[in-house]
């Protein structure tokens, strides 16, 4: 299963988020070698400061996307707030970037 998660900043989260950036970044990519995680990328403000994040992940289950969320260093040091999750579908074109092909 796809998942598309937009997790908003917390207003005042800019220093927690680089405080927990290395440890994040390390989950990230145990979850990319793992194969579901698949594009992660920092959403900017219009002054170029980090305020967000993207992630497309590629899962075997809704909770398994719930736990990978919850144990994310920017969920436990409160860096994030609002986060949207929809489901989605990686299109055809870009299945080479899936460790499973056809998932």
């Amino acid at each position: 299963m796809q998942f598309v998660v937009i997790a908003k900043d917390q207003p005042d989260a800019l220093e927690r988020r680089m405080a927990a950036r290395e440890e994040h970044l390390a989950k990230v990519q145990g979850a990319a070698d793992r194969g579901e995680e698949i594009v992660g990328a920092a959403l900017q403000d219009e002054n170029g400061k980090m305020c967000g994040s993207m992630l497309l992940f590629d899962v075997e289950s809704r909770e398994r996307l719930d736990e990978l969320i919850a144990n994310d260093p920017y969920t436990k040091q409160q860096v994030w707030g609002e986060i949207t999750v929809m489901p989605c579908k990686v299109a055809p074109v870009f299945a080479h970037l899936l460790k499973v092909k056809g998932s």
